[in-house]
């Protein structure tokens, strides 16, 4: 007997049997004797399709109406599944995220959720009923719609657990944990049975697409028990929770993102401050830096090469040829890298696990054109090309082929 949250994801809801599928795990949960909330996802390929066709009216649509389109695929997919409960003989109620309690500032296409007012729910869960609400969506202060981000449903699920101080809150996805590598790139990869919220977190930031990055950082900042599990294979998932058992592991997992973009600014005067005012100009668009590089100064001049991700690169190039002090240097944009990553909280007491990377790169003929390390993870960037197959090499250096 509990208050269980549980979050469906896409491809989940994709069809009518897997919406009915997912009716039946809710409704097994209910029938447990359990409060339930259920967080759902629009419907398999439905947000890239919104966007596609808002892209064919007018390509520099004004976020704000975007997030009104965006939000469309929620609404079918929580009235679609409480269609499905209800026809399995439970009550059930859809509810779109403002109905919710969300409310959020008012930064279109990436809001953030500032409180949530739970009095509908609660009155909803009151009266027996199996709330099923929209993720990825809420309102602001202007009566907006707005979309939280892709991804954006995790945090929608773990931001109700939170409020609502939920017993658990279940992650379903396609597949059934969270693994050591991308079990459809990697045979071997190893599924884990727990991991700890900062481990979880460096490997969703650096690219395992299992849970949403800012879902993870709620979910430690409030204490929210997770369990990643697979909604077509439900057997024990992984657990996501402040420890975890080390499993002897030094290495928890290696990932692979290719959504980043080299910058390079090259030739640039070698005086005091210039990195300050390069990356306080991203800071001040909102862009987001990751590994940073800078050469020792030549001839008056230095370069400075960091990465972003693809989709702010045109924006980031722009932000650092419109410097006043860059005159003839010269800025340039690569997207065809990618960075590999391993992480572990292990790491940090155990030497040799950088040369082991390296080694297993240099086996592989793989160069490395940049390096970022932390107590948790190494990260490295490199051809996209050579992306899966180091990845591949990396994992089975740590975790064998077996």
């Amino acid at each position: 007997m509990g208050l269980i949250v549980q979050k469906f994801g896409g491809s989940s809801v994709a069809n009518a049997q897997r919406v009915m599928n997912v009716a039946k795990i809710v409704t097994d949960t209910y029938k447990a004797g359990n409060d339930v909330v259920v967080v759902v996802s629009a419907q398999g390929d439905t947000t890239d399709d919104l966007i596609a066709k808002a892209k064919e009216i007018n390509p520099m649509a004004p976020k704000r109406e975007m997030d009104m389109l965006m939000s469309a695929g929620e609404q079918i997919s929580i009235a679609l599944l409480s269609m499905a409960i209800e026809k399995l003989g439970y009550p059930a109620i859809s509810l779109l995220g403002w109905q919710a309690g969300f409310l959020t500032n008012s930064v279109y296409s990436s809001a953030r959720i500032k409180k949530i007012d739970t009095s509908r729910i609660k009155n909803e869960l009151d009266n027996k009923r199996i709330v099923v609400v929209a993720g990825f969506q809420g309102i602001n202060k202007y009566d907006d719609v707005t979309t939280l981000g892709r991804g954006g449903s995790d945090t929608s699920a773990v931001a109700i657990a939170a409020s609502l101080n939920a017993d658990k809150c279940q992650i379903f996805t396609d597949v059934d944990g969270v693994y050591t590598a991308d079990p459809r790139k990697v045979k071997n990869a190893k599924k884990l049975s727990e991991i700890t919220y900062d481990e979880m977190l460096e490997l969703a930031t650096l690219g395992a697409q299992v849970l949403n990055n800012r879902s993870v950082e709620m979910a430690k900042k409030y204490n929210v028990e997770l369990e990643v599990i697979s909604s077509l294979n439900p057997i024990p998932g992984t657990m996501v929770k402040e420890t975890a058992k080390m499993e002897k592991m030094l290495v928890r997992g290696v990932t692979k993102d290719a959504d980043a973009s080299r910058i390079s600014v090259i030739g640039v005067n070698d005086v005091p401050g210039v990195a300050f005012k390069i990356f306080s100009k991203l800071a001040a668009k909102n862009i987001n830096v990751d590994i940073i590089l800078q050469s020792v100064g030549r001839d008056g001049t230095k370069d400075i090469t960091f990465t972003v991700g693809v989709d702010n690169a045109a924006e980031a190039v722009k932000a650092v040829e419109s410097l006043p002090f860059i005159g003839d240097a010269k800025v340039v944009r690569d997207d065809s890298v990618a960075k590999i990553s391993v992480v572990g909280a292990g790491m940090e007491t155990h030497p040799g696990t950088a040369s082991t990377m390296f080694e297993a790169l240099y086996n592989q003929d793989i160069n490395i054109q940049m390096i970022s390390t932390s107590e948790i993870k190494i990260s490295i960037l490199i051809d996209e090309k050579d992306a899966d197959k180091a990845v591949a090499a990396v994992h089975e250096a740590f975790f064998g082929s077996e």
